[in-house]
């Protein structure tokens, strides 16, 4: 009779324990480092999808999600790399992340794509990932620099600057969107008076500022990180009056540069990918029904990226590693029905039918054979101290 009880009592747990296990998903962003002040709502947006898709009691039959997060650092690539392999080993299905391009690069070249985890960046924007031989395992709901330079280009030119100093935080990210800037802008008739480099990290910027001055410029283009290089050469820029318009890369938009420099910015603009359409506007009031302030750059792709992953399990019926590879593509882009923020469990439901869905989230999500984003742009400019939205671009 013990014996009966005792094998009716593992059988109930092992059944339950099956039922009850969690998806195991991880989230790799830079939560210390040059971006650390935009993080927290990046992660907190993948984690509303994450919740979505998880309270809707339509994923895979009622399965859940719990989400682990990791420190990409932005800049560290050995680091970022352990920590993505404790994620791996640790049984993720899918990463939300990397952040920074030079990290997440290192990522899915060094642990994702060998251990078949797809990798969903929200804003690694380095043409050089288009070409990253990645096997079809990454992914990003942001569009390249290559299209971003040129819109910021476009940017400089509507707004009548004649001349630019450039200067750019010395890694893939910084290089890459300099030289496409640097092309664009010369295209469109503006001189180019300088092009330098810049290390993150240093207490002062004022032998950097002097190079860019000596080159002069109706204004300096600044391409970097907000919480780090690119603020010290705005104060450096300030303090000397070297400058007084600064054109803002999407890593040096946030309201924290706003919060520091306040009116100073107040002939400043710049571009960061992002969308006024329809699923923009549904995505404020979601963020803000789940207690996130989605104005801060890259919230909407974060969502994106999260809500991509679970819909692609569902697509295939299964959460492991190879059927979420398998279905992205298919619940990104048409045909089918389309779904916006807070329409998770309307998705899940319908992929669960065999109905085909076209995921149009927070950004207008639509990949290129690649699987990165077309994405749409923002122009922004600091007005009544905080970045506004002049238009779509």
């Amino acid at each position: 009779m013990k014996k009966l009880i005792l094998t009716a009592f593992l059988f109930v747990s092992i059944i339950s324990t099956n039922v009850l296990a969690d998806i195991k998903m991880g989230i790799i962003l830079g939560f210390t480092g040059p971006i650390e002040s935009l993080t927290p709502a990046m992660a907190a947006s993948a984690e509303l999808a994450f919740k979505e898709a998880s309270d809707s009691g339509s994923l895979l039959g009622g399965k859940r999600i719990s989400v682990e997060r990791a420190d990409s650092t932005c800049v560290d690539s050995a680091a970022a790399t352990t920590a993505a392999e404790g994620l791996v080993s640790g049984g993720v299905v899918a990463i939300m992340g990397a952040d920074c391009s030079g990290v997440t690069g290192a990522i899915a070249t060094n642990v994702a794509v060998p251990n078949g985890v797809v990798m969903i960046s929200p804003s690694a924007t380095s043409p050089g990932l288009t070409t990253l031989d990645d096997k079809g395992f990454f992914f990003r709901t942001a569009p390249s620099d290559a299209r971003g330079g040129q819109i910021l280009a476009d940017i400089t030119k509507d707004r009548k600057v004649k001349s630019v100093a450039i200067t750019y935080t010395n890694n893939d990210y910084g290089k890459g969107l300099a030289d496409v800037y640097s092309a664009a802008v010369k295209a469109h008739g503006i001189k180019v008076t300088a092009v330098t480099a810049h290390e993150d990290g240093k207490a002062d910027y004022s032998a950097e500022v002097a190079t860019l001055a000596s080159a002069g410029g109706d204004a300096v283009a600044v391409i970097g990180y907000l919480d780090q290089g690119g603020k010290g050469i705005i104060q450096g820029a300030l303090d000397s009056g070297a400058f007084d318009t600064f054109i803002l890369s999407d890593g040096m938009i946030g309201q924290s540069l706003v919060d520091t420099f306040g009116k100073s910015l107040n002939k400043s603009f710049g571009s960061l990918p992002g969308s006024t359409g329809k699923g923009a506007g549904i995505f404020t009031k979601v963020a803000k029904a789940g207690g996130i302030d989605s104005s801060g750059p890259y919230t909407s792709e974060s969502y994106d990226a999260a809500a991509l992953i679970t819909l692609a399990m569902q697509a295939g019926g299964k959460a492991d590693r190879s059927t979420i590879q398998q279905n992205v593509m298919s619940v990104a882009n048409a045909p089918g029905k389309k779904i916006y923020p807070g329409e998770l469990k309307k998705a899940l439901d319908l992929l669960a039918k065999g109905k085909a869905i076209n995921y149009e989230g927070a950004t207008g999500v639509e990949f290129t054979d690649v699987g990165e984003a077309f994405g749409s742009f923002l122009e922004k400019e600091v007005r009544g101290g905080k970045f506004k939205t002049k238009k779509q671009r």
